[in-house]
């Protein structure tokens, strides 16, 4: 079955992280459309359920609607001749063809996948299917995904983002945002006393020496501590001058966010504040679920191979995951080299394959 003009109109619909409204209303109207119980919930998230509402089991395909900053002029293109657009009709458009536009690939492919694989799906008995549009994925505050965590408990969920149609995601790194302010009275630049800006900059050093150390033996990127220095500003009121540093730390599954507090304090200056914030922990799912094997078998009928990919970012599933202890894994079509680029496009052969893997896996629920 072809694909519809969703996709299309959804990225046509900007909808940066806050101002996800208009694309919310759309994603609602379509699925309403299509049979779906449709609503935006009360954090604003796109909100759709097929299936018996009662069922005793619950797949929930959660990906966001909301994007990274950047409008990016909305265009299909062939894709060995770009800037060749063409006048066809979308839905009728695969292979060979290409759509830009700002969330085609992070993360509106993804929920747009979710939305027509359930909408083209006939759903076992037993089983309903949630499609969860959520708003604010893109800034720290995981708006959405905390709402519908806390008041739904799935038997298995799928995380909306880009992976490429044959790929499984089977997890994230956790995170930690950390601002170091210190201050100290202004001294003659002569005097022997080390500026805000020295200490600051051995602050970062010990913090570097202190990664090296976690990360002696181990191999792989996924379970590594990545420190990242995010800025680092001194200031002065010619009484007073201020050091104020931003420190982020990707978080492999062994170290919790409160591990990383412990630390900083014990090679902070004393009178250091430590403030910390945009805490998500690491989570990495198992090969051997019933949630993968259905997802592999899934690829494989469309005669595709699968693959397996370990993220240092972070994702919606790093919210959800605090709270539901199921099977869980990351879904799309795409290539996430290509999140929050100015080159940001989706090929839609991909994307039909996608859809088509995931009615395949929905219609096996519970075989």
């Amino acid at each position: 079955m072809p694909h519809s003009d969703l996709l299309l109109e959804l990225v046509k619909r900007y909808s940066p992280s806050t101002l996800e409204a208009p694309a919310v209303q759309y994603l609602v109207r379509w699925m309403s459309e299509r049979g779906f119980e449709a609503y935006a919930d009360e954090a604003g998230n796109a909100f759709g359920i097929r299936g018996a509402t009662n069922a005793p089991h619950t797949l929930i395909l959660l990906g966001h609607i909301d994007t990274f900053p950047g409008d990016i002029p909305v265009r299909v293109e062939k894709a060995e001749q770009q800037g060749a657009t063409t006048t066809e009709a979308f839905s009728e458009l695969s292979a060979g063809y290409d759509l830009y536009g700002r969330g085609s690939v992070d993360a509106k492919g993804s929920l747009c996948t979710f939305a027509e694989a359930t909408a083209q799906s006939t759903i076992p008995e037993g089983w309903r299917v949630i499609v969860a549009g959520c708003v604010e994925e893109e800034i720290a505050s995981g708006k959405g995904s905390n709402y519908v965590s806390e008041h739904f408990t799935p038997d298995y969920c799928i995380i909306g983002e880009p992976s490429s149609s044959n790929r499984i995601t089977l997890g994230y790194k956790g995170r930690v945002l950390v601002e170091y302010t210190l201050r100290r009275e202004v001294a003659h630049t002569a005097r022997p006393e080390p500026t805000v800006g020295a200490l600051g900059s051995e602050f970062w050093q010990r913090v570097l020496d202190w990664a090296e150390r976690e990360n002696a033996g181990v191999e792989r990127a996924f379970d590594q501590l990545l420190p990242g220095l995010r800025s680092i500003n001194t200031s002065s009121d010619y009484f007073n001058e201020t050091l104020t540093m931003h420190v982020s730390f990707r978080l492999p599954p062994r170290i919790a966010p409160a591990d990383i507090e412990q630390a900083l304090k014990a090679i902070a200056q004393p009178d250091g504040q430590l403030r910390i914030y945009g805490q998500e922990i690491a989570y990495q799912s198992d090969r051997g679920n019933a949630l993968v094997r259905g997802l592999m078998g899934a690829i494989r009928a469309q005669g595709g191979t699968p693959g397996f990919v370990l993220k240092s970012g972070t994702s919606d599933m790093n919210t959800v995951a605090a709270r539901w202890t199921c099977p869980m894994v990351a879904y799309g079509p795409g290539d996430s080299n290509l999140d929050h680029t100015p080159n940001e496009h989706l090929p839609l052969d991909e994307y039909d394959t996608a859809i088509a893997t995931l009615k395949r896996f929905i219609e096996g629920l519970g075989a």
